[in-house]
């Protein structure tokens, strides 16, 4: 459970960041929207999965987490038990996260509000 909270503790941390001014307030609104549906992707797929219906392709999952919605995915992925054993999956995710925070760093950096 420590990843779920890692990934409550990020989403803390910069709707803190927004509410002080140091971020736009549409950073906290992309993160949480992009957890809410990646969340909603996980929860469809683990069901798909269960019970043989068509499911949610990992390039869409990884998508996900790249645009912001890695925190909603991680808390998916112990919530759900899905995806959170597939060494290749979590490769992949691992690096859509580091890619992610990189890109925030990055835009904070090139657009500082403070």
């Amino acid at each position: 459970m420590l990843s779920v909270s890692m990934a409550c503790l990020f989403l803390v941390v910069i709707c803190g960041l927004a509410a002080r001014g140091t971020l736009p307030l549409g950073v906290p609104g992309v993160y949480l929207t992009a957890s809410l549906a990646a969340v909603i992707a996980y929860a469809v797929d683990k069901s798909a999965a269960q019970t043989g219906a068509w499911r949610t392709s990992e390039r869409t999952l990884h998508v996900l987490a790249l645009i912001g919605g890695w925190p909603g995915a991680l808390i998916a992925q112990q919530v759900f038990r899905h995806k959170s054993r597939k060494p290749t999956f979590q490769f992949t995710f691992w690096a859509t996260v580091a890619l992610n925070c990189g890109a925030l760093v990055w835009f904070w950096h090139l657009h500082p509000l403070t």
